[in-house]
């Protein structure tokens, strides 16, 4: 996992525009966000799914490394006053308190139009057809994805906790980009159907564990460990699972969804070892 991280935080560097570029202050806000560290969970994912159906690594590395400029435009505009407000992220002050408020939203704007100007080079093996992969990250990332899910978050704060709205959220804020990664790196390394059925499965059930899994650290973890801001789901009133089902609850549920994720992986057979090693470090994880 380290050495692929790397790698992929290499792809990051090397692509994007250098910081004394003109606008300068856009893309050093730009490399701020991206750059500032993170597990790239999602790029890994991308990778081992490319990599699990007998595709090249190589050529999943930009589609991946796509996948989190997108993330990172998310956080931006997660943080943002306007939105959740947050002052720590990855353990550095959030870009629109180091930028300004106009130039973090104008540095999501980018990296989001950037990700897919990075998808746009890339190809999927057959039988996946030119395009697809564009198409799976805008979905992912639009109003029945990531935005919707950003919608949905907003509009809940405050307001009575509910299964259905915290599964909403849950499964298109955050688990619609972490299927779509899995999704990604499939077609990248033109899986079998059977092959992608079995992963459209299991990025669906590790994305709502991430999420799970997230909200379980938020309520017992500490802000250093997290590198942003522990409980700040409680202090903002947001619908989490522990808020919903309860702490106990909320672990068992994650690590139940994990066991069917990597039960979903049996037509790989013995491929899919990263895949399942990925997953059980999302429920055992500490930030």
């Amino acid at each position: 996992m380290t050495a692929q991280r790397a790698r992929i935080d290499q792809t990051l560097d090397r692509f994007l525009p250098p910081a004394q570029a003109r606008p300068a202050v856009l893309h050093e806000a730009m490399r701020y966000s991206v750059l500032a560290g993170g597990k790239r969970l999602r790029a890994i994912l991308c990778v081992a799914a490319c990599e699990a159906v007998g595709g090249s690594v190589e050529a999943a590395y930009l589609p991946a490394a796509a996948i989190e400029l997108l993330h990172a435009y998310t956080l931006i505009h997660d943080d943002l006053p306007a939105m959740d407000n947050g002052t720590l992220r990855r353990g550095k002050p959030t870009c629109h308190i180091v930028y300004g408020e106009a130039n973090a939203i104008l540095a999501g704007d980018a990296l989001l139009t950037m990700a897919f100007e990075w998808m746009a080079r890339c190809t999927p093996r057959p039988p996946w057809p030119p395009g697809q992969l564009i198409q799976e990250l805008a979905e992912a990332a639009g109003s029945q994805g990531v935005i919707g899910g950003q919608v949905e978050d907003l509009a809940a704060e405050g307001r009575p906790a509910t299964a259905d709205a915290v599964e909403y959220i849950h499964l298109h804020k955050t688990a619609a980009l972490i299927r779509a990664a899995v999704r990604i790196g499939a077609m990248a390394g033109g899986a079998k159907e059977t092959e992608f059925e079995a992963l459209t499965l299991y990025g669906g059930d590790l994305g709502l564990a991430f999420q799970i899994a997230d909200d379980i650290l938020d309520a017992t973890s500490t802000t250093e460990a997290l590198g942003k801001t522990a409980g700040g789901d409680s202090i903002q009133e947001k619908v989490t699972w522990v808020a919903v089902f309860g702490l106990d609850a909320a672990r068992q549920k994650a690590r139940a969804l994990v066991d069917s994720a990597i039960a979903a992986l049996a037509p790989l057979r013995r491929k899919a070892g990263a895949l399942e090693a990925l997953a059980r470090f999302m429920v055992d994880r500490v930030s």
